[in-house]
């Protein structure tokens, strides 16, 4: 797969799940007002537990890989993976970063 093709598939991934949380995610937890118990509600049976932890521990295995990324092959401007890994998600979070890194590195070797 083509550098190009790889930035696209992830950014086009990261905009379908972008999309999803806006339609599916949004709309009840503005509605409600209560964005503890929005948290809380990824926490309501064993299951959604595993997953919603899933999620959380893989956020911050994202933000030790930027911070390790930044001071050892000084990827610039990771930090902007950080937010979007809290709002939307990971998902997003995690596609910006790869082509923030994609693109950097291939400056580099060029």
């Amino acid at each position: 797969m083509s550098r190009t093709a790889f930035e696209a598939t992830v950014l086009l991934l990261a905009l379908a799940f972008a999309a999803f949380f806006l339609v599916t995610v949004l709309p009840p937890a503005l509605a409600a007002g209560d964005i503890v118990g929005a948290f809380a509600a990824g926490f309501v049976n064993p299951y959604a537990a595993g997953y919603s932890t899933d999620v959380i521990i893989s956020a911050f295995i994202l933000f030790a890989w930027i911070a390790y990324e930044r001071s050892h092959l000084g990827i610039r401007h990771g930090w902007i993976a950080v937010p979007l890994s809290l709002v939307p998600g990971v998902a997003v979070g995690f596609a910006v970063y790869l082509v923030i890194r994609s693109r950097q590195l291939a400056r580099r070797d060029a």
